[in-house]
């Protein structure tokens, strides 16, 4: 008899032994949940959540280096106008007036865009690419082409990188270690050509 109530002493102690400890580890973990402001099952979905890539700022306030303006709202800040300013990613369209960041160049244009003001597209830098009449050209490249009717009507020149013995258009820059020698007024599309060769 003292054997079997020792054992069943044993048996109640070892069962609120582990209820206790149950209930410690939930409690940690409802504190460390609560510390972290995540749950287990969503710990780690955490880091794979979408953040926000830019913010909202009223007109005329600087845009950041690295940063181009993507969005506008005409009623933000209390009707001055607003601007979305992101970091610039290739092939992102941005709006008019949104600053270039070094090593993009223009490639379309939409009219309606942005809000009605008109928006552009951005793309790195790359040989034999056709870019909007006015977009930068960056160094070490010249244009070599030009239509009228590309970028909706805005016209477009061709960019590749320089080379010796290229043909250029009037305009086109003439990087360091080349110089223009002959001239040949059927180039680039009726604006006449210069070659180009290497010093």
């Amino acid at each position: 008899m003292d054997r079997q109530k020792r054992n069943l002493w044993s048996g109640v102690m070892m069962t609120a032994v582990r209820g206790r400890i149950a209930a410690v580890a939930g409690v940690v973990a409802l504190i460390a949940t609560v510390l972290t402001g995540t749950a287990a099952g969503t710990a780690a979905a955490a880091p794979h959540a979408a953040k926000p890539r830019g913010q909202w700022s009223c007109s005329g306030a600087p845009v950041p280096s690295g940063y181009v303006i993507t969005a506008y709202d005409r009623t933000g800040c209390k009707g001055a106008g607003s601007w979305y300013q992101e970091p610039v990613q290739d092939g992102i369209w941005t709006c008019s007036g949104s600053p270039i960041v070094p090593g993009y160049v223009i490639t379309d244009y939409d009219r309606t865009g942005c809000n009605g003001i008109g928006q552009w597209r951005h793309k790195l830098a790359k040989d034999r690419t056709w870019t909007c009449a006015g977009s930068p050209i960056p160094p070490g490249y010249v244009t070599t082409g030009f239509n009228r009717s590309y970028c909706q009507g805005i016209g477009a020149w061709y960019h590749e990188l320089v080379r010796d013995g290229i043909w250029t258009c009037p305009g086109s820059p003439v990087p360091p270690g080349y110089r223009s020698t002959t001239y040949r007024a059927n180039g680039c599309d009726g604006q006449g050509a210069w070659y180009t060769e290497r010093i």
